[in-house]
């Protein structure tokens, strides 16, 4: 546009002066005339020329974001849509489209995705330049995508040192290295290691599949030998007849499985690309930003400590039956969802494998209708996190009916202090009891040695018994018998009310660490209404008190 009009000023110009000129002449005849020369319109094929060079320049910011910016997060699919784009404001909408796919809290005015991955590149830039910016360097790509490792470690200086028995061990000369360590990648699983070595002395560390590329005496006759090569049950040439394509002088003894050739090989190509899914009519509907309520779905995180850094974490997930599609066959009556859910830390990056299962139930048709008026299906599956903030992410789908739902949820992972006392999630149950001894802390609703159901709407009819569970932590121990010194006051007070319906202590028994309460409370003297149940603990020796509570309702 800037061309065309500087095009028509210049002729608009031009024509003035040949005006101008002429007018001279007519006062001035006697002056010889000077020829002039008219710009020529332009042809449509320099139309063309010119519209390219103005939009490549244009485009110029859009670029960079497309392959700098981005070039690591951004989708085969995404890239050749944004490329697709004819105009600018078509382009900023992409842009603005694609970090809200991403944001984590799109409730709220900041983005936490688009601010971390801003702050990665930074990082890289600051931390992992070369002759080459960070972003674009082996640990800048890793980094921007995945976030800093769990674990580095870090040989930034080379030098003498000794190799791991997986390797070969004894001691030689290393090139300067770093291995990362991420404890789960959605791409590739639990336990990744990630190794980065600069063979060329200039802080260009590059991903290696070979962990031999750091031995800087490899091909120097005589030196940095292994275990095997020093007791002479293999030759240092061998290193370099190997078929793994490794130089690991190890001689013939077999690699881990982690250092399988086509086990390196398939990490370093799943390091670009998304994993499978299970379900893949779920998997758009957990990435979406679209969210959909057509099943009904009902969610509960509960929480109990393993130690003060793993704390297992309970989903119960819960479908009204009346709300299941059922399909009859042969007198039976069958209803099946498919599930799926993601945890997230807030910058996206998935902390634990997918959670996928299948919902299923089977009844005879002629007792269908009993069935479904006012029961549910619930299913309950439990992860280990670290304490703090996570985002849940659930699916469903069912598979009779194709009705489809997400539902999303933040989970606050407490943090056990050994030193305090502390509990774990208050839970009210409608089956509350022991297990069998080959059934201790496995399958559904098994935490410990019980079996605890929680009732997902905390509603209990008066004929019912209501289960109280709830473990103990960091008692003082007694000097002389090493158990927990401490009581528990059961209290319920009914909404509206001061007065406590129900007032019970006991002495808290068990070791310290650890004690677990679990009662079954008869409902029949309870009057139908809501109510509040806290249960008073006390640390009779630290002198420290916490007090859940939780309510529910009788009918």
């Amino acid at each position: 546009m800037k061309l065309r009009v500087s095009l028509a000023i210049c002729s608009v110009l031009a024509l003035l002066a040949i005006r101008s000129r002429a007018a001279d002449d007519t006062q001035a005849p006697s002056q010889p005339q000077k020829r002039e020369t008219v710009a020529k319109p332009m042809t449509d094929k320099q139309k063309k020329a010119a519209d390219a060079k103005l939009r490549k320049e244009l485009e110029s910011p859009y670029k960079k974001w497309l392959d700098e910016e981005v070039v690591w997060i951004i989708s085969d699919e995404e890239r050749a849509a944004f490329k697709a784009l004819q105009t600018d404001d078509e382009r900023q909408s992409f842009i603005e489209d694609f970090w809200r796919r991403r944001d984590p809290t799109p409730d709220t005015e900041e983005n936490e995705f688009q601010e971390e991955h801003y702050r990665r590149i930074a990082w890289a830039n600051d931390r992992f330049a070369s002759g080459i910016p960070g972003w674009k360097t082996d640990r800048g790509q890793i980094y921007i995508k995945f976030g800093p490792p769990d674990e580095n470690d870090s040989h930034t200086s080379g030098g003498p040192g000794q190799r791991s028995v997986d390797e070969g061990g004894g001691s030689t000369t290393f090139y300067p290295y770093e291995i990362w360590r991420y404890r789960y990648l959605d791409c590739c699983g639990s336990d990744v290691q990630i190794e980065f070595i600069d063979t060329t002395l200039t802080n260009e560390y590059r991903i290696t599949m070979d962990p031999s590329e750091k031995d800087a005496l490899a091909h120097i006759p005589g030196a940095g030998l292994t275990l095997n090569e020093q007791m002479g049950l293999s030759s240092k040439s061998d290193r370099f007849t190997r078929t793994d394509g490794t130089e690991l002088g190890t001689g013939t003894s077999p690699l881990p499985e982690r250092m399988n050739m086509w086990n390196r090989l398939n990490q370093y190509v799943n390091l670009q690309k998304a994993p499978p899914v299970k379900f893949k009519d779920l998997e758009a509907a957990v990435y979406s930003t679209i969210k959909y309520n057509l099943l009904p779905l009902k969610v509960r995180a509960d929480y109990v400590p393993i130690n003060g850094a793993s704390i297992q974490t309970y989903l119960t997930l819960q479908f009204e039956d009346k709300d299941l599609q059922f399909s009859q066959k042969e007198g039976v009556s069958e209803m099946k969802v498919n599930v799926q859910m993601r945890i997230e830390n807030m910058t996206r990056k998935q902390v634990v494998p997918p959670i996928e299962d299948v919902l299923a139930m089977q009844v005879p048709s002629e007792m269908l209708q009993k069935i479904i008026t006012g029961n549910s299906a619930i299913m309950q599956k439990s992860v280990t996190l670290l304490p703090g903030r996570y985002r849940l992410i659930a699916a469903a789908k069912d598979m009779i009916g194709n009705n489809t739902t997400v539902y999303e949820q933040a989970l606050e992972v407490p943090r056990v202090d050994e030193d305090t006392l502390s509990t774990s999630s208050l839970i009210l149950a409608d089956v509350l009891e022991n297990v069998p001894t080959k059934s201790i802390g496995t399958g559904q609703f098994v935490i410990g040695t019980s079996k605890v159901r929680p009732r997902m709407n905390a509603t209990f009819k008066r004929d019912e018994k209501m289960g109280i569970y709830l473990q103990l932590y960091n008692f003082q121990p007694d000097e002389k018998t090493k158990k927990a010194d401490g009581t528990v006051e059961y209290q319920i007070v009914k909404s509206g009310s001061t007065e406590k319906v129900l007032d019970y202590t006991e002495d808290v028994k068990g070791a310290a660490s650890q004690v677990v309460l679990g009662q079954l409370l008869p409902l029949q003297k309870l009057e139908p209404g809501d109510y509040t149940l806290t249960l008073k603990v006390t640390d009779n020796l630290r002198n420290q008190v916490v007090s859940p509570s939780a309510t529910f309702k009788v009918i």
